[in-house]
């Protein structure tokens, strides 16, 4: 039996063992059993709506609050990698999709998009049949990125906070393993067979899918918590065709 276990039953008999000194000094005082078995009886029968209330609602509120809190400090965090790392990836991304101009109309963001608008675009992200092209050039410029910010990544790794949120936490270790692939070939990166190409354009196809999608759910936040900050990402936003910071 391991320490939790054996103090949980040591602490439940002692209450056990309390009570039953209470009603036992109940009765050599009073000598009335009829008395403390109505109250006792009466006690049990609230105890089942004592636990109704305790356990099925006030507790799924405070779980509920605690998540929404966590949620809230994970969306600073999504932020942080957004300004620091992730829009830039949006970006660079493109040179790699031959057919990104397919992409952009349906991750437009406007300033009306309502919440299904929202999770519209972030499936259509997902769901894009995106043809990857690499070149060694466009290569070695993402690596050269990539590889500044790994101290940055392994940051938000350590995070335990992520725990929380497994797209996210998919998102960086995506992003992180293309890191290292590029990184590992070394000065080999500009003469490898089409084979290898091909497997690192699966690499950037997943690092940028899941990228788009998270930057919609994160717009979507922002709009529903933050406004101010929603109407410059809506300004920024990579996808739409002219993006700048100036309101017109």
């Amino acid at each position: 039996m391991n320490k939790k276990w054996s103090w949980r039953l040591t602490m439940s008999l002692v209450l056990i063992g309390a009570s039953f000194i209470v009603y036992a000094f109940h009765y050599l005082v009073f000598r009335d059993l009829h008395h403390i078995f109505l109250y006792l009886i009466g006690d049990i029968g609230f105890l089942f709506i004592n636990v109704l209330v305790v356990t099925l609602l006030i507790e799924q509120l405070l779980s509920r609050r605690e998540k929404q809190a966590l949620m809230k400090k994970m969306n600073m965090v999504i932020g942080t990698f957004f300004s620091e790392v992730g829009l830039g990836l949006l970006k660079k991304f493109p040179v790699f999709v031959e057919n990104a101009s397919g992409l952009s109309p349906h991750l437009e963001i406007q300033p009306r998009w309502q919440k299904k608008d929202f999770l519209k675009a972030g499936q259509a992200a997902r769901d894009f049949s995106y043809k990857i092209r690499v070149k060694p050039s466009d290569l070695t410029e993402l690596r050269s990125v990539l590889v500044c910010r790994r101290s940055f990544l392994l940051r938000l790794l350590e995070n335990p906070n992520l725990l929380e949120h497994d797209r996210f936490t998919d998102l960086l270790w995506a992003v992180f393993h293309l890191t290292e692939e590029l990184e590992m070939r070394g000065e080999s990166l500009e003469s490898l067979p089409e084979s290898d190409y091909q497997h690192i354009a699966g690499d950037v196809k997943r690092a940028y899918s899941q990228i788009a999608s998270e930057w919609l759910a994160y717009t979507m936040h922002l709009k529903e918590s933050y406004p101010f900050l929603f109407s410059l990402a809506a300004r920024i936003n990579p996808f739409n065709p002219n993006p700048s910071p100036v309101v017109n």
